[in-house]
This record gives C-alpha cells, structure tokens and sequence, in this order.
C-alpha cells in the first residue's frame, strides 16, 4: 500500500464526560483533556479520539446531535477547542472528533422544523412514512428495543429511528441534506481537525420500500440491521462523501461498521477505500448473547484468540485494521477475554502487548494503559447508559 501518515500511529479514545473534570462540577472537560496532553504525548498517543462534544440533550451520551457546530457547554467552549487543536499540534499529536451522521438528535432544528411539516422541506431531511392499519410503516426493532417508528401526535405519520426515538434518521437520499452534513465536515475540517471515527454510518443506506422481515423476537418485530443487510448501495454513498470532504483533506477516518458484506473489506479498507481504516469487532462479537449481551456466556480466551488471528489474516493483504480491547460501549478488556484468574497486573499487560503487537492501529479506551477494570453498581439505577437500561 502506499504509505499514509496515520499506518505508524497509535490512537486513545478520551470519553469527555469521565476523563478529567478541571473546573470542579463533576463532569470531564476539555479544559481538563488540554491538561493531560504531556502525559498522553509520554505514553506514546498520536491521535486523540474524542468521543462527542456537541451541543446534545445526552440521551444518547452525546450521540444525540442538536448542533454539529457548537460545543455543548457542560464541556467548554469553541475557543478551547480551538485551543486543544492548537496544543495537540504543537505536540505532533492529532485530534478526531466523532462523526454522527446517520441521525441527530430530535431537538436539532431540522427536525424540529420538520414536525411541524411532515411533508415540507425538512420532513424530506427524514423518513416520514404513513402508518398501515393504524400500525408502524413496517416491522423493524431498534438497535435499542421497541419499534424504528414514532408515530407523530396528530397526524397519520411515523419517523423512522434506528436507534433511540430522540435519533430520528436522516434522509441520505436528499441532496439538500447531503449538501449540509458535507458543509459541516469540511467546516471542521478547514479548522484543522485531523479525522473522524464515523458512527454507525453503515445504517446510512435504507431500503425505501421499508419491507417487512419474519418476526425474530416475542415482540412480533424483526431486528432492525436486517433491512441494512439486504440492500446494496452503501459503497456509492461512502465514496461521495468521502469525495465531497475527507479526501480533500488527506483526513484520518475510522469507520465503525457492522453488518458489512465480508466480500467488502477491500472496499473498506484497501488501496483507496472508503476509510483509513475500521474497527476490528470480531473479539466483541463473541460477548454476544441470545438476546443482547446480558445473557452472554463468559468468553473463551482460545475463542478470543482465534477471531483476533483470523481478523488479522483476512486483512493484511488489503489495508489496516484499528485494533480494539474496550471502548465506550464496550466492558473493560481484562474482566471480558481473560479467565478469572488471570485478570491482574499480568494478565493486563498480555492483552496490552496483544493490543499494540496486532498488524494495524492500536486504539486505546482511557484508563486501558492502567488496567482498568468494570466498575459493579448496587443497582441498574445506577447506570446513566440507554443501552445498558434497555438490555
């Protein structure tokens, strides 16, 4: 492959929120991520991944969008983000911030707009289908359980959401939408942002007809990443918007993708692929269960093994992978692949070498390097996560 300035590059994932609080109110910040650069540029991070920092009500943690241009406040300002780029720069670091462009949050002006004229302007930024029989549009189940469709008070429409109902999907097949998520990118891009990772961008390309699948679940619903599986055309919409807006730019972009065709990785990651590189998912897809990840079974370390290896294989002779142990949505790494007794110090440092050994880039999940373990709560009250309270 020809040699990109990211294939040495080792890359951390800083969750705002529970990264470092600088101003004392309880909640990370970016003014505390400034204050730790030394020590990230010491422990050998190249790229800074953050996990969102726009404006958001947080009921998807920040995965919510209701600005993609403003900082939201609980964590600073532009300036100090500005700021942040600024200092990361002088250090020979680069910064990514997360992409989240499949949907944004329902408080985001477009669709506030659209509400008001499902069959307006801005009700074409969205799906907005009629109901059959006084029932949804179609079938599908959420990422996060119940019905893709929310019917809108009053009227004889649904909207469709693919993940939490206050993440109504965006309309890839309008161009006028297009034209703003491009606009918004390159406006990022031209402050001298390095890259995305790129949320979810795989649900991107919808079936229109929105068929109805055989139930897979008591709740007469089928998944909803069965409608993604059987289209075809995502490649296209990848090109365009990389095209329209990371190419320009020679821009770092980590796709987080699922449900991917396996005879597509080349076009994924490859010479000229749609991203720099994408997540190795394959360890994470072992701590599935029947029905979500709560009735999981302990994951085998030979099993872990063995995915990992073959990951690796099917990869090398096309492009990198971004190597992953845990991240936001994931537990941590040692209480997840390792067996009871060796989840310690050494333990710990074997999946780190692993980590950082694998052909790719390594990503790291803050408080990875420490080795980190899940923190048990009394109570599910506890838990401020959307994911975890529906599981």
């Amino acid at each position: 492959m020809e040699r990109k300035w990211w294939h040495d590059k080792v890359a951390y994932q800083i969750y705002p929120k529970s990264f470092l609080d600088a101003n004392g109110d309880g909640i990370g910040d970016l003014r505390g991520i400034i204050s730790r650069l030394d020590y990230l540029k010491e422990l050998g991070v190249d790229i800074v991944w953050i996990s969102p920092i726009y404006k958001s009500p947080f009921v998807d943690q920040g995965y919510d969008i209701a600005d993609y241009q403003q900082i939201d406040p609980i964590f600073g300002t532009m300036a100090e983000f500005d700021e942040l780029l600024a200092e990361a720069h002088k250090r020979d670091m680069y910064i990514v911030m997360d992409l989240v462009i499949n949907h944004c949050s329902d408080k985001h002006e477009w669709f506030r707009k659209a509400l008001q004229d499902p069959e307006g302007e801005y009700g074409d930024y969205f799906y907005f289908r009629k109901g059959k029989d006084g029932q949804p549009p179609s079938n599908y189940r959420s990422y996060f359980g119940g019905s893709t469709w929310e019917k809108v008070e009053g009227t004889d429409y649904y909207y469709l959401h693919m993940f939490a109902k206050e993440q109504p999907d965006l309309n890839w097949e309008n161009p006028r939408v297009l034209d703003e998520l491009y606009s918004m990118i390159n406006w990022w891009l031209d402050k001298g942002l390095d890259g995305f990772r790129i949320d979810a961008i795989i649900n991107i390309k919808k079936d229109l007809d929105f068929k109805s699948f055989p139930a897979d679940g008591p709740d007469g619903l089928a998944g909803c990443w069965r409608m993604v599986e059987s289209v075809d055309g995502v490649g296209e919409m990848l090109e365009d918007l990389k095209r329209h807006t990371f190419a320009k730019y020679d821009a770092f972009t980590v796709g987080e993708v699922f449900n991917m065709k396996p005879e597509e990785l080349r076009e994924f990651i490859g010479e000229d692929g749609h991203f720099s590189t994408m997540f190795d998912f394959s360890a994470h897809k072992l701590t599935y269960g029947e029905h979500g990840w709560y009735d999981s079974k302990p994951v085998q370390f030979e099993d872990f093994r063995a995915v990992t290896v073959r990951a690796q294989l099917e990869s090398q002779e096309m492009g990198f992978l971004a190597n992953i142990i845990e991240n936001h949505d994931e537990p941590r790494g040692v209480c997840t692949y390792l067996p009871e007794e060796l989840q310690n110090e050494t333990g710990a440092k074997l999946l780190g070498t692993v980590s950082v050994l694998l052909r790719g880039i390594p990503f790291i999940f803050q408080g990875q390097e420490i080795g980190m373990q899940n923190c048990r709560m009394a109570s599910i009250d506890e838990y401020d996560d959307i994911s975890t309270k529906n599981e």
